[in-house]
């Protein structure tokens, strides 16, 4: 229960503020903080669910600043697998089938095992070698338990810290909590997997391992496996490679909307027939049309080196918000441009000028959406991956050649393509409807003495009318309080009337009763709408 789990989280964040608060009152460096080390142990000992969190916090570059993210990276799943018995049961119980009937042969000890499920090796009955991802039991219990807990905390946390606030910590770990449960169901990650293998088929120099059909649920993922070399090999050909990831890459972002957004050394290898392999799509972003098309007119800015451009294209990105003051931003932004225009085009990075670019939008009530989050993470991790592969690899030279084209081509077929559909049914709907309506228009317009009858609909008066209302009620009441607090203090001044309590003018007591009352009654609705 949350009751078991509350105290010792509670006591957690207790022991971090009161740390915060010693280093605050010592005045001690952010370079000497002992904090970053203190959250990594603290989050490692609540648990696997914490663990994870802590992984997902070491995402938002736009939100901690560099130590905090590279003590936050060292968080790894250190989780003893769950007892072989369990994991049998898990499959039998998700496939409706014994494990025998199932495979040829499955290994009992896992090939490795993480706070949210364990893999084993296995073979099927035509042979193929394959994983079998099982969900660790109990753990979506387990995350809701947590979690339930840590929004408690954290609205505590807010009210004895309230500048906190600025972070936005309960929609940081309501975002949190649903990436955990998405996470947690397998048949996410194995659509992702068909979607990809499906938008890759034709590709000769890709390769994605597919799922086994009727083979996974919402606990359990039985996937082909393939193995190869790691991209850091020296007998890869890394040139050829990079150049297939960064096609790779514009297609997910600007074709597909949707992309691999894990791509550390782990999940890329080299096929022995020298393909580059996608492994764990437990992890992937999702871009819409409108954020495909902002985030190519970003790219285009960037490359263009132009300042105003840029933060137009950051604003609609979504990567600026709240807020600003648009000459300083520009500066900044100017001073962003100019320090990559010193470096070699080789060393240029989308992913830093997008996470500068962000910082420097740190507002109070802005926080990045989590797609761009990921997009921005991947973005590193897809540098760091072509900097493996080549290091004199030239990103901006790609984009300004077969980058520009991918971008330009997909967003212009997308939006044809839409923009036709709905013109196209907009003008049937209105075709159908036309008679009807005009034969009503002319019926009203006879009715009305002969005359033309127009209608006009003023959208939105009715919210600012309401809103109006308020606000004279509002003044109209202050008025009164205002005028009853000057005659109750009248008459006190002049002890006019009956008196109780001694020598206290009844009416005046009754006076500021009142005044008190509705000012209580003025405030308190002030406050819930939100508006002082």
């Amino acid at each position: 229960m949350i009751g078991s789990r509350l105290p010792r989280i509670g006591a957690a964040v207790a022991g971090l503020l009161w740390l915060a608060a010693q280093e605050r009152f010592r005045g001690t460096p952010a370079d000497a903080s002992r904090l970053p080390w203190r959250l990594r142990v603290t989050l490692e000992g609540l648990g696997p669910t914490f663990v994870k969190l802590g992984q997902t916090l070491s995402l938002r570059r736009d939100l901690l600043p560099d130590a905090w993210l590279a003590e936050l990276r060292q968080l790894q799943d250190r989780v003893a697998p769950f007892p072989r018995a369990e994991a049998r049961r898990t499959v039998e119980a998700a496939l409706g089938r014994p494990v025998e009937a199932i495979f040829a042969t499955f290994e009992q000890e896992p090939m490795a095992a993480a706070s949210i499920a364990q893999v084993h090796r296995a073979r099927l009955a035509d042979g193929r070698a394959v994983i079998v991802k099982i969900r660790r039991p109990g753990i979506r219990a387990q995350i809701d338990r947590d979690m339930r807990a840590l929004v408690s905390v954290g609205r505590l946390a807010l009210a004895v810290a309230p500048r906190l606030r600025r972070f936005q910590p309960l929609r940081l770990i309501d975002e949190i909590w649903i990436n955990l449960l998405r996470e947690s169901d397998f048949r996410q990650e194995a659509r992702s997997i068909r979607r990809f293998g499906e938008a890759f088929r034709t590709w000769p120099a890709l390769y994605i391992p597919d799922v086994i059909d009727e083979l996974y649920t919402e606990a359990v993922l039985v996937q082909e496996m393939s193995g190869g070399l790691g991209i850091g090999d020296p007998s890869v050909d890394g040139p050829t490679l990079a150049q297939t990831l960064v096609d790779a890459y514009l297609h997910q972002f600007f074709v597909l909307g949707l992309f691999h957004g894990d791509p550390h050394p782990g999940n890329l290898f080299v096929m022995p027939d020298g393909r580059l392999c996608f492994h764990d799509f437990g992890l992937v972003g999702y871009l819409d049309g409108r954020t495909r098309r902002a985030l190519a007119v970003y790219l285009q800015a960037f490359v263009q080196q132009d300042a105003v451009w840029l933060l137009d294209a950051a604003v609609d990105l979504g990567l600026l918000g709240g807020p600003m003051d648009r000459s300083v931003f520009v500066r900044g932004i100017e001073q962003i441009l100019a320090d990559y225009a010193s470096l070699p085009l080789k060393d240029w990075s989308l992913a830093e000028a997008a996470l500068r670019v962000a910082r420097l939008g740190s507002g109070e009530n802005f926080l990045i959406p989590q797609n761009l989050v990921v997009l921005m993470r991947t973005l590193f991790l897809v540098e760091n991956a072509l900097r493996t592969l080549d290091p004199d690899f030239k990103i901006l030279d790609t984009l300004l050649t077969r980058g520009r084209e991918t971008m330009e081509g997909a967003l212009r077929a997308n939006v044809a393509t839409a923009a036709a559909a709905r013109l196209k049914t907009e003008v049937a709907l209105t075709a159908q409807d036309l008679p009807g309506l005009l034969a009503a228009w002319l019926h009203r317009a006879q009715r009305e003495s002969g005359g033309p009858f127009l209608v006009m609909r003023h959208e939105g008066l009715e919210s600012l009318e309401a809103h109006l209302d308020r606000t004279g009620n509002r003044l109209a009441l202050a008025m009164i309080i205002l005028g009853l607090y000057v005659a109750a203090s009248l008459l006190m001044l002049h002890s006019v009337g009956p008196r109780v309590f001694g020598d206290m003018p009844l009416l005046a007591l009754f006076g500021y009763a009142l005044a008190l009352w509705l000012s209580f009654r003025l405030v308190r609705a002030i406050a819930r709408s939100g508006r002082l």
